[in-house]
């Protein structure tokens, strides 16, 4: 059995439906998850990381687990995964813990928590994803435009799909472990660029307007702490040449290149229309 926490998120989604399609049993988990938010012969789990005691349920009869940064209690977490009788953990985390540490520090912790839980582990670390795009969706159904700072500052965003492919091939496979994999897409883009794939999926224009640091800053702080806004200006503003390089662990995983941000544009234009 494998478990996956996030199981309605952007990339836990897929990774449900991948697994699934491949013959695993898996059970989903989110705090709020009902059976009809799952394939077929799924086990959906209504469980909150934040409150690892409640887990147990969900991880009953585990072998993996794939996790979420979230809550405040890793090692709480990991415990509970241990006394289920999870073998292999495969934590999502976030380039930013390699190259801004002191910024990412709730990533770190849970990445320092599963590296001393004595659980075979491997780490995904994803750049930016594609689905951040899905924060123009309103503005671009309504008004067709979309905005952004940083205009031409390009970023290697990644698939979610690509994130849970790896992901999948992971939990499945063997030869991952005490491996760190930073996940990108093929080639950097701009947002600019981003939104200009947009419009091409839409067959529709779309204007880009461009944020100063200080609007995006008021906008991201309608749902992100105020140390995450400002490690996300800064990688998206001032990126390393680390974060703007592309990595090639998609490809070496998968067999295959990373898909660009124009194929998840087009796969994802009904959501723009």
């Amino acid at each position: 059995m494998i478990v996956v926490t996030g199981g309605t998120g952007n990339v836990g989604r897929a990774l449900v439906a991948k697994l699934a399609q491949e013959g695993e049993a898996v059970t989903a988990v989110a705090r709020r998850i009902t059976p009809e938010d799952v394939p077929s012969g799924v086990r959906a789990v209504a469980a909150d990381l934040g409150q690892p005691a409640g887990l147990a349920p969900a991880l009953e009869g585990a072998t993996a687990l794939f996790l979420l940064v979230a809550g405040d209690d890793p090692e709480g977490i990991l415990k509970q995964a241990a006394a289920a009788g999870v073998s292999k953990v495969v934590l999502l985390s976030t380039q930013g813990v390699g190259t801004r540490p002191h910024g990412y520090a709730h990533a770190a912790g849970f990445e320092a928590a599963l590296a001393a839980s004595g659980l075979a582990f491997t780490v995904l670390r994803s750049g930016g994803m594609a689905s951040n795009a899905f924060a123009w969706a309103e503005s671009i159904r309504l008004h067709r435009t979309a905005a952004a700072p940083f205009a031409d500052v390009a970023l290697p965003f990644v698939d979610p799909d690509d994130v849970a492919a790896v992901a999948a091939a992971v939990l499945r496979g063997d030869g991952h472990d005490g491996v760190t994999y930073t996940l990108t897409g093929p080639e950097a883009t701009t947002p600019r660029q981003r939104a200009a794939a947009l419009a091409h999926a839409l067959a529709d224009p779309v204007t880009f307007v461009e944020q100063s640091r200080e609007e995006a800053r008021a906008q991201l702080a309608r749902f992100m702490p105020s140390a995450v806004v400002e490690g996300t200006l800064s990688i998206l503003g001032e990126p390393t040449a680390e974060e703007q390089s592309v990595s090639a662990d998609v490809e070496r995983i998968l067999g295959r290149p990373a898909s660009p941000f124009a194929a998840w544009a087009a796969r994802n234009a009904p959501a723009f229309r």
